[in-house]
This record gives C-alpha cells, structure tokens and sequence, in this order.
C-alpha cells in the first residue's frame, strides 16, 4: 500500500496492514520517537486521573501500551482492535487473553455507559470516518466519564513544521523501509492527511456529547494531546 486507500478499501487496508507490521511495531515505534511515544501516554494516563476505581477501553489498542498503563495505576482496563496480530501481541505482553476484544469501532461491542474513562492513541487517521467513532466513544463513556485521545499534529512554527515534515514524511518511510515494511511507514505519515483541523475536531467532539475540551502540543507542536468529558 504506497498511497492512501479509497474510502471503500481503508478498513481492510488498514486492518491488512497492522496485522502485517504488528511483530515489529514496539520496537519500530520506541525507535521512531526515541522512546517518547510513551512519556505521551503516561502523561495523558495522569491527566486523566486514572485510579483504582476506573474501568478503561483502550481503543484502537494495538498491542496495549495505553491499556498496560492503566493497569499500572490499578484501573481495569480493556483492549480493543480491528488487527487480530495486534491482539496477539498484545495477550503476549500482558501474559493474558481476556482484556483483548477484535472489534469495529463504529460498532462497538459493549453496553451503554460500560466505561469510566476512555483513551486512544495514533489511531483517529486510521479509522474510515471520526464522528461516528466519537459517538459510539461517548455511549459507551458513562455521564461524566473522561476521554483522552493522542495523535500526530502539524507545528505551528514555520522552522519546526519544517523539520517536522523532513523526518516525518522522509526519513521515517525510510527507516520503516529497513526495520520492518517500507509501504506501511509511507502510508502511516500520509494518513495525517485524513485528520481534522483544531477547530473542526472540537466541533466534532462537542456534536459527539463531549464537553471541557482540552488540547496539549508535546514535542514542539507535532503532537496532540486531547482530553475531554462525556456531558
């Protein structure tokens, strides 16, 4: 896959895809951020408030790092993904098999108000259509409940996009080339194209039932970190 799938082919290309890179993706994505991808994750996790008394979906979990975390801070978390090799990773890390669900999540499957909290990362770009996303997040989210949600962003700052745009859109289709599948780590740069603007995400997170949106910039701007409440 060397460019961006139709509409029509992008869950089966994606799903595809993951399954393809999911013995690699740990070690491809501690490399290609140089480890920080996870202090992103430990920090939204803390913003969240995450405790003991929460129980969390790990949306789009890959293999289980935001899940993982939660755990860390007692909370019951659980996984969900469309890549059955991500899961497989996942139940391989964690040593269990239970807290991992194959699912859509356009669908989701569990009951409304099943959850106290909420969290995503690197995953809005990869999902055919974001609102409905949004919405089955906030049915499943009970009132009150706490999103958080991480994915790339574009720097503000002429210089930094700049140099953003050289590692992001050169040398990481590179480097995803030698380390594990060099058609994956073109498309993964390109899909930032299917992400929303700032102002059109806050708008589609308030018509989705979110409210106290909240939006950081970690590194300089190229990532965004989003937290935000179920009404």
């Amino acid at each position: 896959m060397t460019h961006l799938p139709p509409p029509e082919e992008k869950a089966r290309a994606v799903r595809a895809m993951f399954d393809r890179i999911s013995p690699t993706y740990d070690r491809v994505n501690r490399l290609m951020t140089f480890g920080a991808d996870q202090r992103w994750r430990m920090a939204l996790v803390e913003r969240l408030g995450i405790s003991p008394a929460d129980v969390v979906l790990d949306l789009a979990c890959g293999t289980g790092d935001f899940a993982e975390l939660c755990r860390a801070r007692g909370a019951l978390a659980i996984g969900l993904d469309f890549s059955r090799g991500m899961l497989e990773r996942a139940a391989a890390r964690s040593g269990e098999t239970a807290a991992w669900v194959q699912g859509d999540a356009l669908r989701l499957p569990f009951r409304d108000g099943a959850f106290t909290a909420a969290v995503s990362g690197f995953a809005l770009r990869n999902f055919a259509s974001i609102p409905p996303v949004l919405a089955e997040l906030a049915r499943v989210l009970e009132p009150g409940g706490r999103l958080g949600l991480l994915e790339v962003d574009r720097p503000r700052n002429p210089l930094i996009a700049l140099g953003h745009r050289a590692y992001f859109e050169r040398a990481v289709p590179v480097l995803g080339g030698l380390l594990a599948d060099r058609d994956a780590y073109r498309y993964l740069p390109a899909s930032a194209a299917y992400l929303p603007g700032e102002a059109e995400m806050v708008a589609m997170l308030r018509e989705a039932g979110f409210h106290r949106i909240r939006k950081r910039r970690p590194m300089l701007g190229a990532i965004q970190s989003i937290t935000a409440e179920r009404r």
